[in-house]
């Protein structure tokens, strides 16, 4: 019986869950409205982009402050402190005039999901026994996974039916329901800060490392990978770096235990929960455009192409869990690296003849292989570190994993912009299919890496065992 998991945490969990959904449902579903807002907002589509790169950016820096909330704060009020901004950035997103005061409804929503996503696994992590670790880590993987394809779906049907504003009265039932879910069902406790301080300039710090890390690619898009603006920024941007490492090393204050990167083993499953959303997170930005750019489809068949991809992704979740806990993390994650590698290749080899049909087919090949990955890569994370380490191992996954959403967004739209830059031409269909083509180059590069350090960890680490 001390394996069973009681109807109230699970409806704790789900409540939490449902508050990260709708974040990134929303965040992904203003992907197919950008052509729509550049015209109607009048902005131009690298301003626009940032209703996703803005929103990713604020709530992974949130999420860096979570190590310290979830011990300061009880579940239960960060819940509501959550579920309120989301619905009051709904609101003001619903009625904005212009580009500033949209922006301003998404940041108060990317604050809401950058404490619910690190709430939802910390109460995994607390109240979930051992043996059923993965399958719920899997569950938690599926909301996380699910809504950014569903996301372009939603999105462009609403957007086809009504208008872009409709989006954020969709989810306004969903938030009251989760609410009073959570309202009556999430317990716990603060562990309590005693002999922890706030590390207020390693929010700064961490805010700017990662800005600056954008902004250095969006030189390459603007000015080109050549340029000297872009190596000007590299060349700051790694300085920003390095000041920021010893910082953490000499500061006594400490925003994330980083020492815990110290652990081979959680430093490989980070580096493949991170490529994980990177290629998850950009797809679902990328193959949209490719296909309302180079294909002519309208948003909606823009967004319908990746949802069966996303519904199989769903189901294939929980079992990659269940398999984690019978067979531990090496089977998933093997087959995870060879689906997500074979379906980055067969988007690359056949970039130039895509049609509707084949990116739906090709795109399932890949979630299937994202969410064999996506769990057991945070479950095998989480067990390598015990007791308070774990809201620093927590927080740390949820906030790269949601940096990885932000720069894979953000890379692979400027390797498009910087292709039509030295393509000769300015046609925007030819430099489009040029563009995505790169990009698909560099996911197959990165899913062969995921690939490769499944089998080191196994080979260096986990054989003997």
């Amino acid at each position: 019986m001390e394996d069973s998991v009681s109807t109230r945490v699970k409806l704790s969990i789900l409540a939490v869950g449902l508050l990260s959904f709708t974040g990134i449902l929303i965040e992904t579903s203003m992907n197919v409205t950008f052509p729509t807002l550049t015209k109607e907002l009048n902005v131009s589509l690298g301003t626009v982009q940032w209703l996703t790169t803005g929103y990713l950016l604020l709530t992974t820096i949130v999420m860096s402050t979570t190590a310290y909330v979830l011990k300061k704060f009880h579940p239960l009020k960060i819940f509501i402190f959550a579920a309120a901004l989301c619905l009051v950035g709904s609101l003001v997103c619903f009625m904005a005039p212009n580009f500033p005061i949209l922006m301003a409804g998404r940041l108060l929503q990317a604050v809401a999901t950058g404490l619910s996503t690190p709430l939802m696994f910390n109460l995994i992590f607390e109240e979930i026994p051992p043996t059923k670790l993965g399958l719920y880590t899997g569950l938690a993987g599926v909301v996380i996974s699910l809504a950014p394809a569903l996301g372009p779906t939603y999105g462009g049907i609403i957007n086809r039916l009504w208008t872009w504003r409709e989006i954020f009265v969709g989810v306004f039932p969903l938030i009251i329901i989760l609410f009073v879910i959570g309202w009556f069902t999430i317990r716990g406790k603060a562990y309590g800060t005693e002999g922890i301080s706030f590390d207020y300039l390693s929010v700064i710090g961490l805010a700017i490392v990662f800005s600056f890390i954008l902004f250095t690619f969006d030189q390459a898009g603007s000015h080109g990978w050549l340029s000297s603006r872009f190596l000007l920024w590299v060349i700051i941007s790694a300085i920003i770096v390095v000041i920021f490492a010893r910082y953490n090393q000499k500061s006594q204050r400490q925003l994330i235990d980083f020492s815990i990167l110290k652990l081979p083993v959680l430093r490989l499953r980070l580096f493949g929960y991170f490529s994980l959303q990177f290629i998850n997170i950009g797809l679902s930005f990328v193959l949209p455009i490719f296909a309302q750019t180079a294909l002519k489809l309208d948003s909606a068949q823009a967004g319908l192409m990746l949802l069966p991809g996303s519904l199989l992704g769903a189901i294939v979740g929980p079992i990659a869990g269940h398999l984690y806990d019978k067979k531990g993390a090496t089977f998933p994650l093997m087959i995870s690296g060879v689906l997500l590698t074979s379906g980055s290749l067969l988007f690359w080899f056949q970039s130039e003849k895509l049609t509707l049909l084949s990116i739906t087919l090709i795109y399932i090949v890949v979630r299937l292989g994202f969410n064999f990955g996506f769990g057991p890569s945070l479950s095998d994370g989480s067990m390598q570190v015990q007791g308070r380490k774990k809201s620093d191992q927590n927080s740390l996954f949820s906030m790269m994993q949601q940096y990885a959403g932000s720069l894979g967004t953000n890379v692979l739209s400027v390797v498009i912009s910087a292709v039509a830059l030295t393509s000769g031409t300015k046609n925007e269909v030819l430099n489009t299919v040029l563009g995505t083509k790169t990009d698909f180059v560099l996911l197959t590069v990165l899913s062969l890496c995921v690939l490769v350090s499944v089998i080191y960890v196994y080979y260096r680490y986990e054989k003997e065992n």
